[in-house]
């Protein structure tokens, strides 16, 4: 990939030593795959970003959104310990094949290469919107497993729109289709009462219009989603 196809991240705020990014789709969190553009370089290069500026979490390349780094060891492991214990709160709005339940909780362990066993793992969701065959979701994560929403909805037989890493039995035709995994961070919410939000990519909001959906009009594109709340509070296990 030439420098001028490099996705563009967006600098949403910065609060401090904390940089609050909207990651595009293309962009790896992490400086990894010299082949693979990422964050945390183009921060240095186009924002002249501290090169100790490093992110506190992980987006996968093929999601968009809210991604947090700081150039501060001392915060970063500060709000990657509350991350672990769950008292900073994700949202991320989801497309996926066939209809859910109202809202749910998805609690199936996931297996974790690394530490060669199945760990706890947990999922609320609740539907916003069902747009023919398929159904917009607001998901929260309740532990950090890796690709934890993506292997969810697809142990539930709803998986999203996109995956081909993790895809359903058949796949739905997708009127339209982005060319992308359907999956955006809308929200980081801190336990101090600060709260990120990234608005939904174009191609996202855009694809929404094409299937008619009326949350999102296109005057409304730019609303986050709601934050939950009592919404989230029903559990319906599934």
């Amino acid at each position: 990939m030439r420098p001028s196809e490099t996705p563009q991240a967006t600098l949403l705020q910065r609060d401090g030593d904390l940089w609050a990014f909207h990651k595009p789709v293309g962009l790896a969190t992490h400086p990894g795959d010299k082949r693979v553009p990422d964050l945390v370089t183009f921060a240095r290069e186009h924002l002249d970003a501290p090169a100790d500026l490093s992110p506190i979490h992980r987006l996968d390349k093929h999601t968009s959104g809210v991604v947090l780094l700081s150039p501060d060891a001392a915060l970063r492991g500060e709000l990657g310990k509350l991350f672990a214990a769950g008292e900073i709160t994700k949202r991320y709005l989801a497309l996926v094949q066939g209809i859910t339940h109202r809202k749910g909780v998805i609690r199936k362990p996931l297996q974790d290469a690394r530490r060669g066993q199945a760990l706890t793992a947990v999922t609320r969701y609740r539907s916003l919107e069902r747009l023919g065959g398929f159904t917009l979701l607001q998901a929260r994560p309740e532990t950090g497993r890796k690709h934890q929403i993506r292997r969810h909805l697809q142990l539930i037989g709803r998986p999203i729109v996109g995956d081909s890493l993790y895809p359903g039995r058949t796949r739905l035709p997708v009127p339209a289709f982005p060319g992308r995994l359907w999956l955006h961070s809308l929200s980081v919410s801190l336990p101090d009462g600060r709260v990120f939000e990234a608005p939904l990519s174009p191609e996202l909001a855009e694809h929404l219009q094409v299937l008619g959906s009326r949350r999102y009009s296109a005057a409304s594109t730019e609303e986050p989603a709601s934050r939950g709340g009592p919404d989230f509070a029903e559990d319906t296990t599934t």
